[in-house]
């Protein structure tokens, strides 16, 4: 599972998997005199994404804490509180995972701004009621 994969299933907002289309058995089709009119496809309608209250969770999950964490503006924070590795490699392995510009990997400070409102965006893309002050 990706990085980001463990902080969306942290925050219970975890994508469902595509079910596998199961496959029809080949049978041999008579020739008919006349072939049947094809049906049009219609695809199914688009399934809406679950809203979840990220922001509570991690409210109360800060209240619980005995640190005192920071989710709202420091990436090592956020992944503190969602037990995840917060580590300067770990950081690092979630920036390349979510295409942080090569300028920025040099420079830590720089890499954790993006990753912080990147991860954020990409929570709020995935059904997560993200602030917008916070999406910056």
């Amino acid at each position: 599972m990706s990085f980001f994969g463990k902080i969306l299933e942290k925050l219970g907002i975890r994508k469902a998997e595509a079910a596998p289309v199961p496959q029809a058995p080949i049978t041999p089709v008579p020739p008919v005199a006349q072939a049947p009119a094809p049906v049009p496809f219609e695809p199914p309608p688009p399934t809406p994404i679950a809203i979840v209250d990220v922001v509570a969770q991690l409210e109360e999950w800060a209240a619980a804490n005995p640190q005192k964490l920071n989710w709202k503006t420091s990436i090592v924070d956020l992944l503190k509180l969602l037990e995840l590795d917060s580590s300067y490699g770990a950081r690092k392995e979630l920036a390349t995972e979510l295409g942080c510009p090569g300028d920025l990997m040099h420079d830590s400070a720089q890499m954790n701004m993006w990753l912080h409102r990147t991860v954020l965006r990409k929570i709020a893309d995935n059904g997560g009621n993200i602030p917008t002050e916070l999406l910056g």
